[in-house]
């Protein structure tokens, strides 16, 4: 009891001795969720209660369990990882998209009597972009394969060390994949302007397929990072909630 009106926040007060005991009608009237779900889970694993101290015995631990939270919360949660899921799909879609435009994107020009072919091995930020979408995609994957998992178990066990993991990857991800499209997006620019300060010539004015393909894949990368951008922001808003007036408590996925 001093678990679910104290640390765990419920409101108690208006419990009854005589009550019903632990309905759930009863007690979403007059103390919480989290107490509810958590009698009503264990009570055929040892658990027992007693209206006239108002509490319930386990020999189970309240902190290594799931814990169902307000229906707002819950509504909350389930929005939240929606959303994940969806920015992870869209992050695995276009990153696949990002990295076959860039790999497929060539085109032979014949100067007089020698054929020169433009690819994107010659742009070393294009590489760099080509790695950080492929590093984004199998990262997206894993992370999409635990948003589906964590949907449909429902609200499970959300650790501090799962939570910083998942914020400190998705925070690389997002630092590698806008560092590499402002380098491929500095290099495109490059390519389309010329420098004439340096007489860097008007690449694209000679390969304008090769140029038009790569802006396509620049693109697709530029979508990828800010749907990590905001993944990182979510990640960072399930760490850090845990640290919160009810730090005790844990989240869903």
């Amino acid at each position: 009891m001093e678990w679910a009106c104290g640390k765990g926040g419920a409101d108690c007060s208006k419990i009854q001795v005589n009550q019903p005991c632990y309905l759930p009608n009863t007690l979403k009237d007059h103390a919480s969720y989290a107490f509810n779900n958590y009698y009503q889970r264990f009570k055929n694993k040892g658990g027992s209660c007693y209206f006239n101290s108002a509490a319930i015995t386990t020999d189970l631990d309240p902190s290594t369990v799931p814990v169902y939270h307000g229906t707002k919360l819950k509504v909350l949660d389930r929005r939240v990882r929606i959303t994940e899921l969806v920015l992870r799909c869209v992050s695995l879609g276009l990153g696949v998209v990002a990295i076959v435009l860039v790999v497929t994107d060539s085109q032979v020009k014949e100067f007089f009597s020698f054929q020169k072919k433009a690819k994107f091995t010659d742009m070393k930020a294009l590489v760099f972009l080509v790695v950080a979408n492929g590093l984004t995609v199998g990262y997206s994957l894993i992370q999409g394969l635990r948003c589906v998992v964590s949907m449909v178990r429902g609200n499970v066990l959300f650790s501090k060390p799962l939570a910083w993991l998942i914020f400190s990857g998705d925070q690389v991800m997002a630092y590698v994949t806008v560092a590499a499209v402002a380098a491929a997006l500095q290099s495109g620019v490059l390519g389309r302007t010329g420098q004439a300060e340096l007489q860097w010539m008007k690449v694209c004015n000679m390969y304008g397929k090769f140029c038009n393909q790569m802006g396509e894949g620049i693109a697709s990368a530029f979508v990828v990072s800010l749907s990590m951008v905001v993944l990182s922001c979510i990640s960072a808003f399930s760490l850090f909630r845990l640290y919160g007036t009810n730090k005790n408590k844990y989240a869903g996925w």
